[in-house]
């Protein structure tokens, strides 16, 4: 409701808990490196595990390692995708859909049968940022959905927070750049 442009609609699918107010978005590229998979999915556990409700989008690499994480902790996560509630993706998710469904929830704006078409993402992630307190990027390109989702946080007002890796990795890039600024 706090977003600028929030949904009219919302699908979902699992319980909601008023712990879902107290949520942290963490994201980034799907092409992460171990170091990327490993922080996201520690940070995602040490959060959950102090109650706070990790947010994401179900994507592959940071998306799901940072699910896993909170899963792992015994935490609740929300997945928000950028298709139908009936279409999971990517379809190698299903199981760890059916998982965070078990103790969290999966939403969407979009209508049933919608597939992900790329335009969706970026809408997705306004949601994303919109859901949570803040928001951290683990490992992403200066040019990317993660780095859409952490300038949505800012311009709402929540918080933004940049993990640092690499020097010489191009998925270090976005998140030096928001250490940067």
């Amino acid at each position: 409701r706090e977003t600028p442009d929030p949904p009219a609609l919302l699908f979902v699918q699992g319980e909601p808990h008023h712990r879902d107010e107290m949520a942290v978005a963490i994201v980034g590229t799907r092409k992460c490196t171990p170091y990327g998979a490993m922080v996201a999915r520690r940070l995602a556990g040490d959060l959950a595990r102090r109650g706070f409700t990790i947010v994401s989008g179900l994507a592959l690499g940071i998306d799901a390692a940072a699910h896993e994480g909170a899963l792992e902790a015994g935490g609740r996560t929300l997945a928000v995708m950028a298709s139908g509630l009936d279409v999971t993706y990517p379809s190698e998710h299903r199981a760890l859909r059916e998982r965070i469904v078990a103790s969290g929830q999966v939403l969407t704006e979009q209508p049933f049968g919608m597939p992900p078409l790329a335009a969706l993402f970026p809408v997705r992630n306004r949601l994303v940022a919109g859901l949570a307190l803040g928001t951290i990027v683990v490992e992403a390109p200066t040019h990317s959905g993660a780095m859409i989702t952490a300038r949505l946080a800012a311009e709402a007002g929540r918080e933004v927070f940049g993990v640092p890796g690499s020097v010489d990795s191009p998925v270090s890039r976005g998140p030096h750049q928001l250490i940067k600024d």
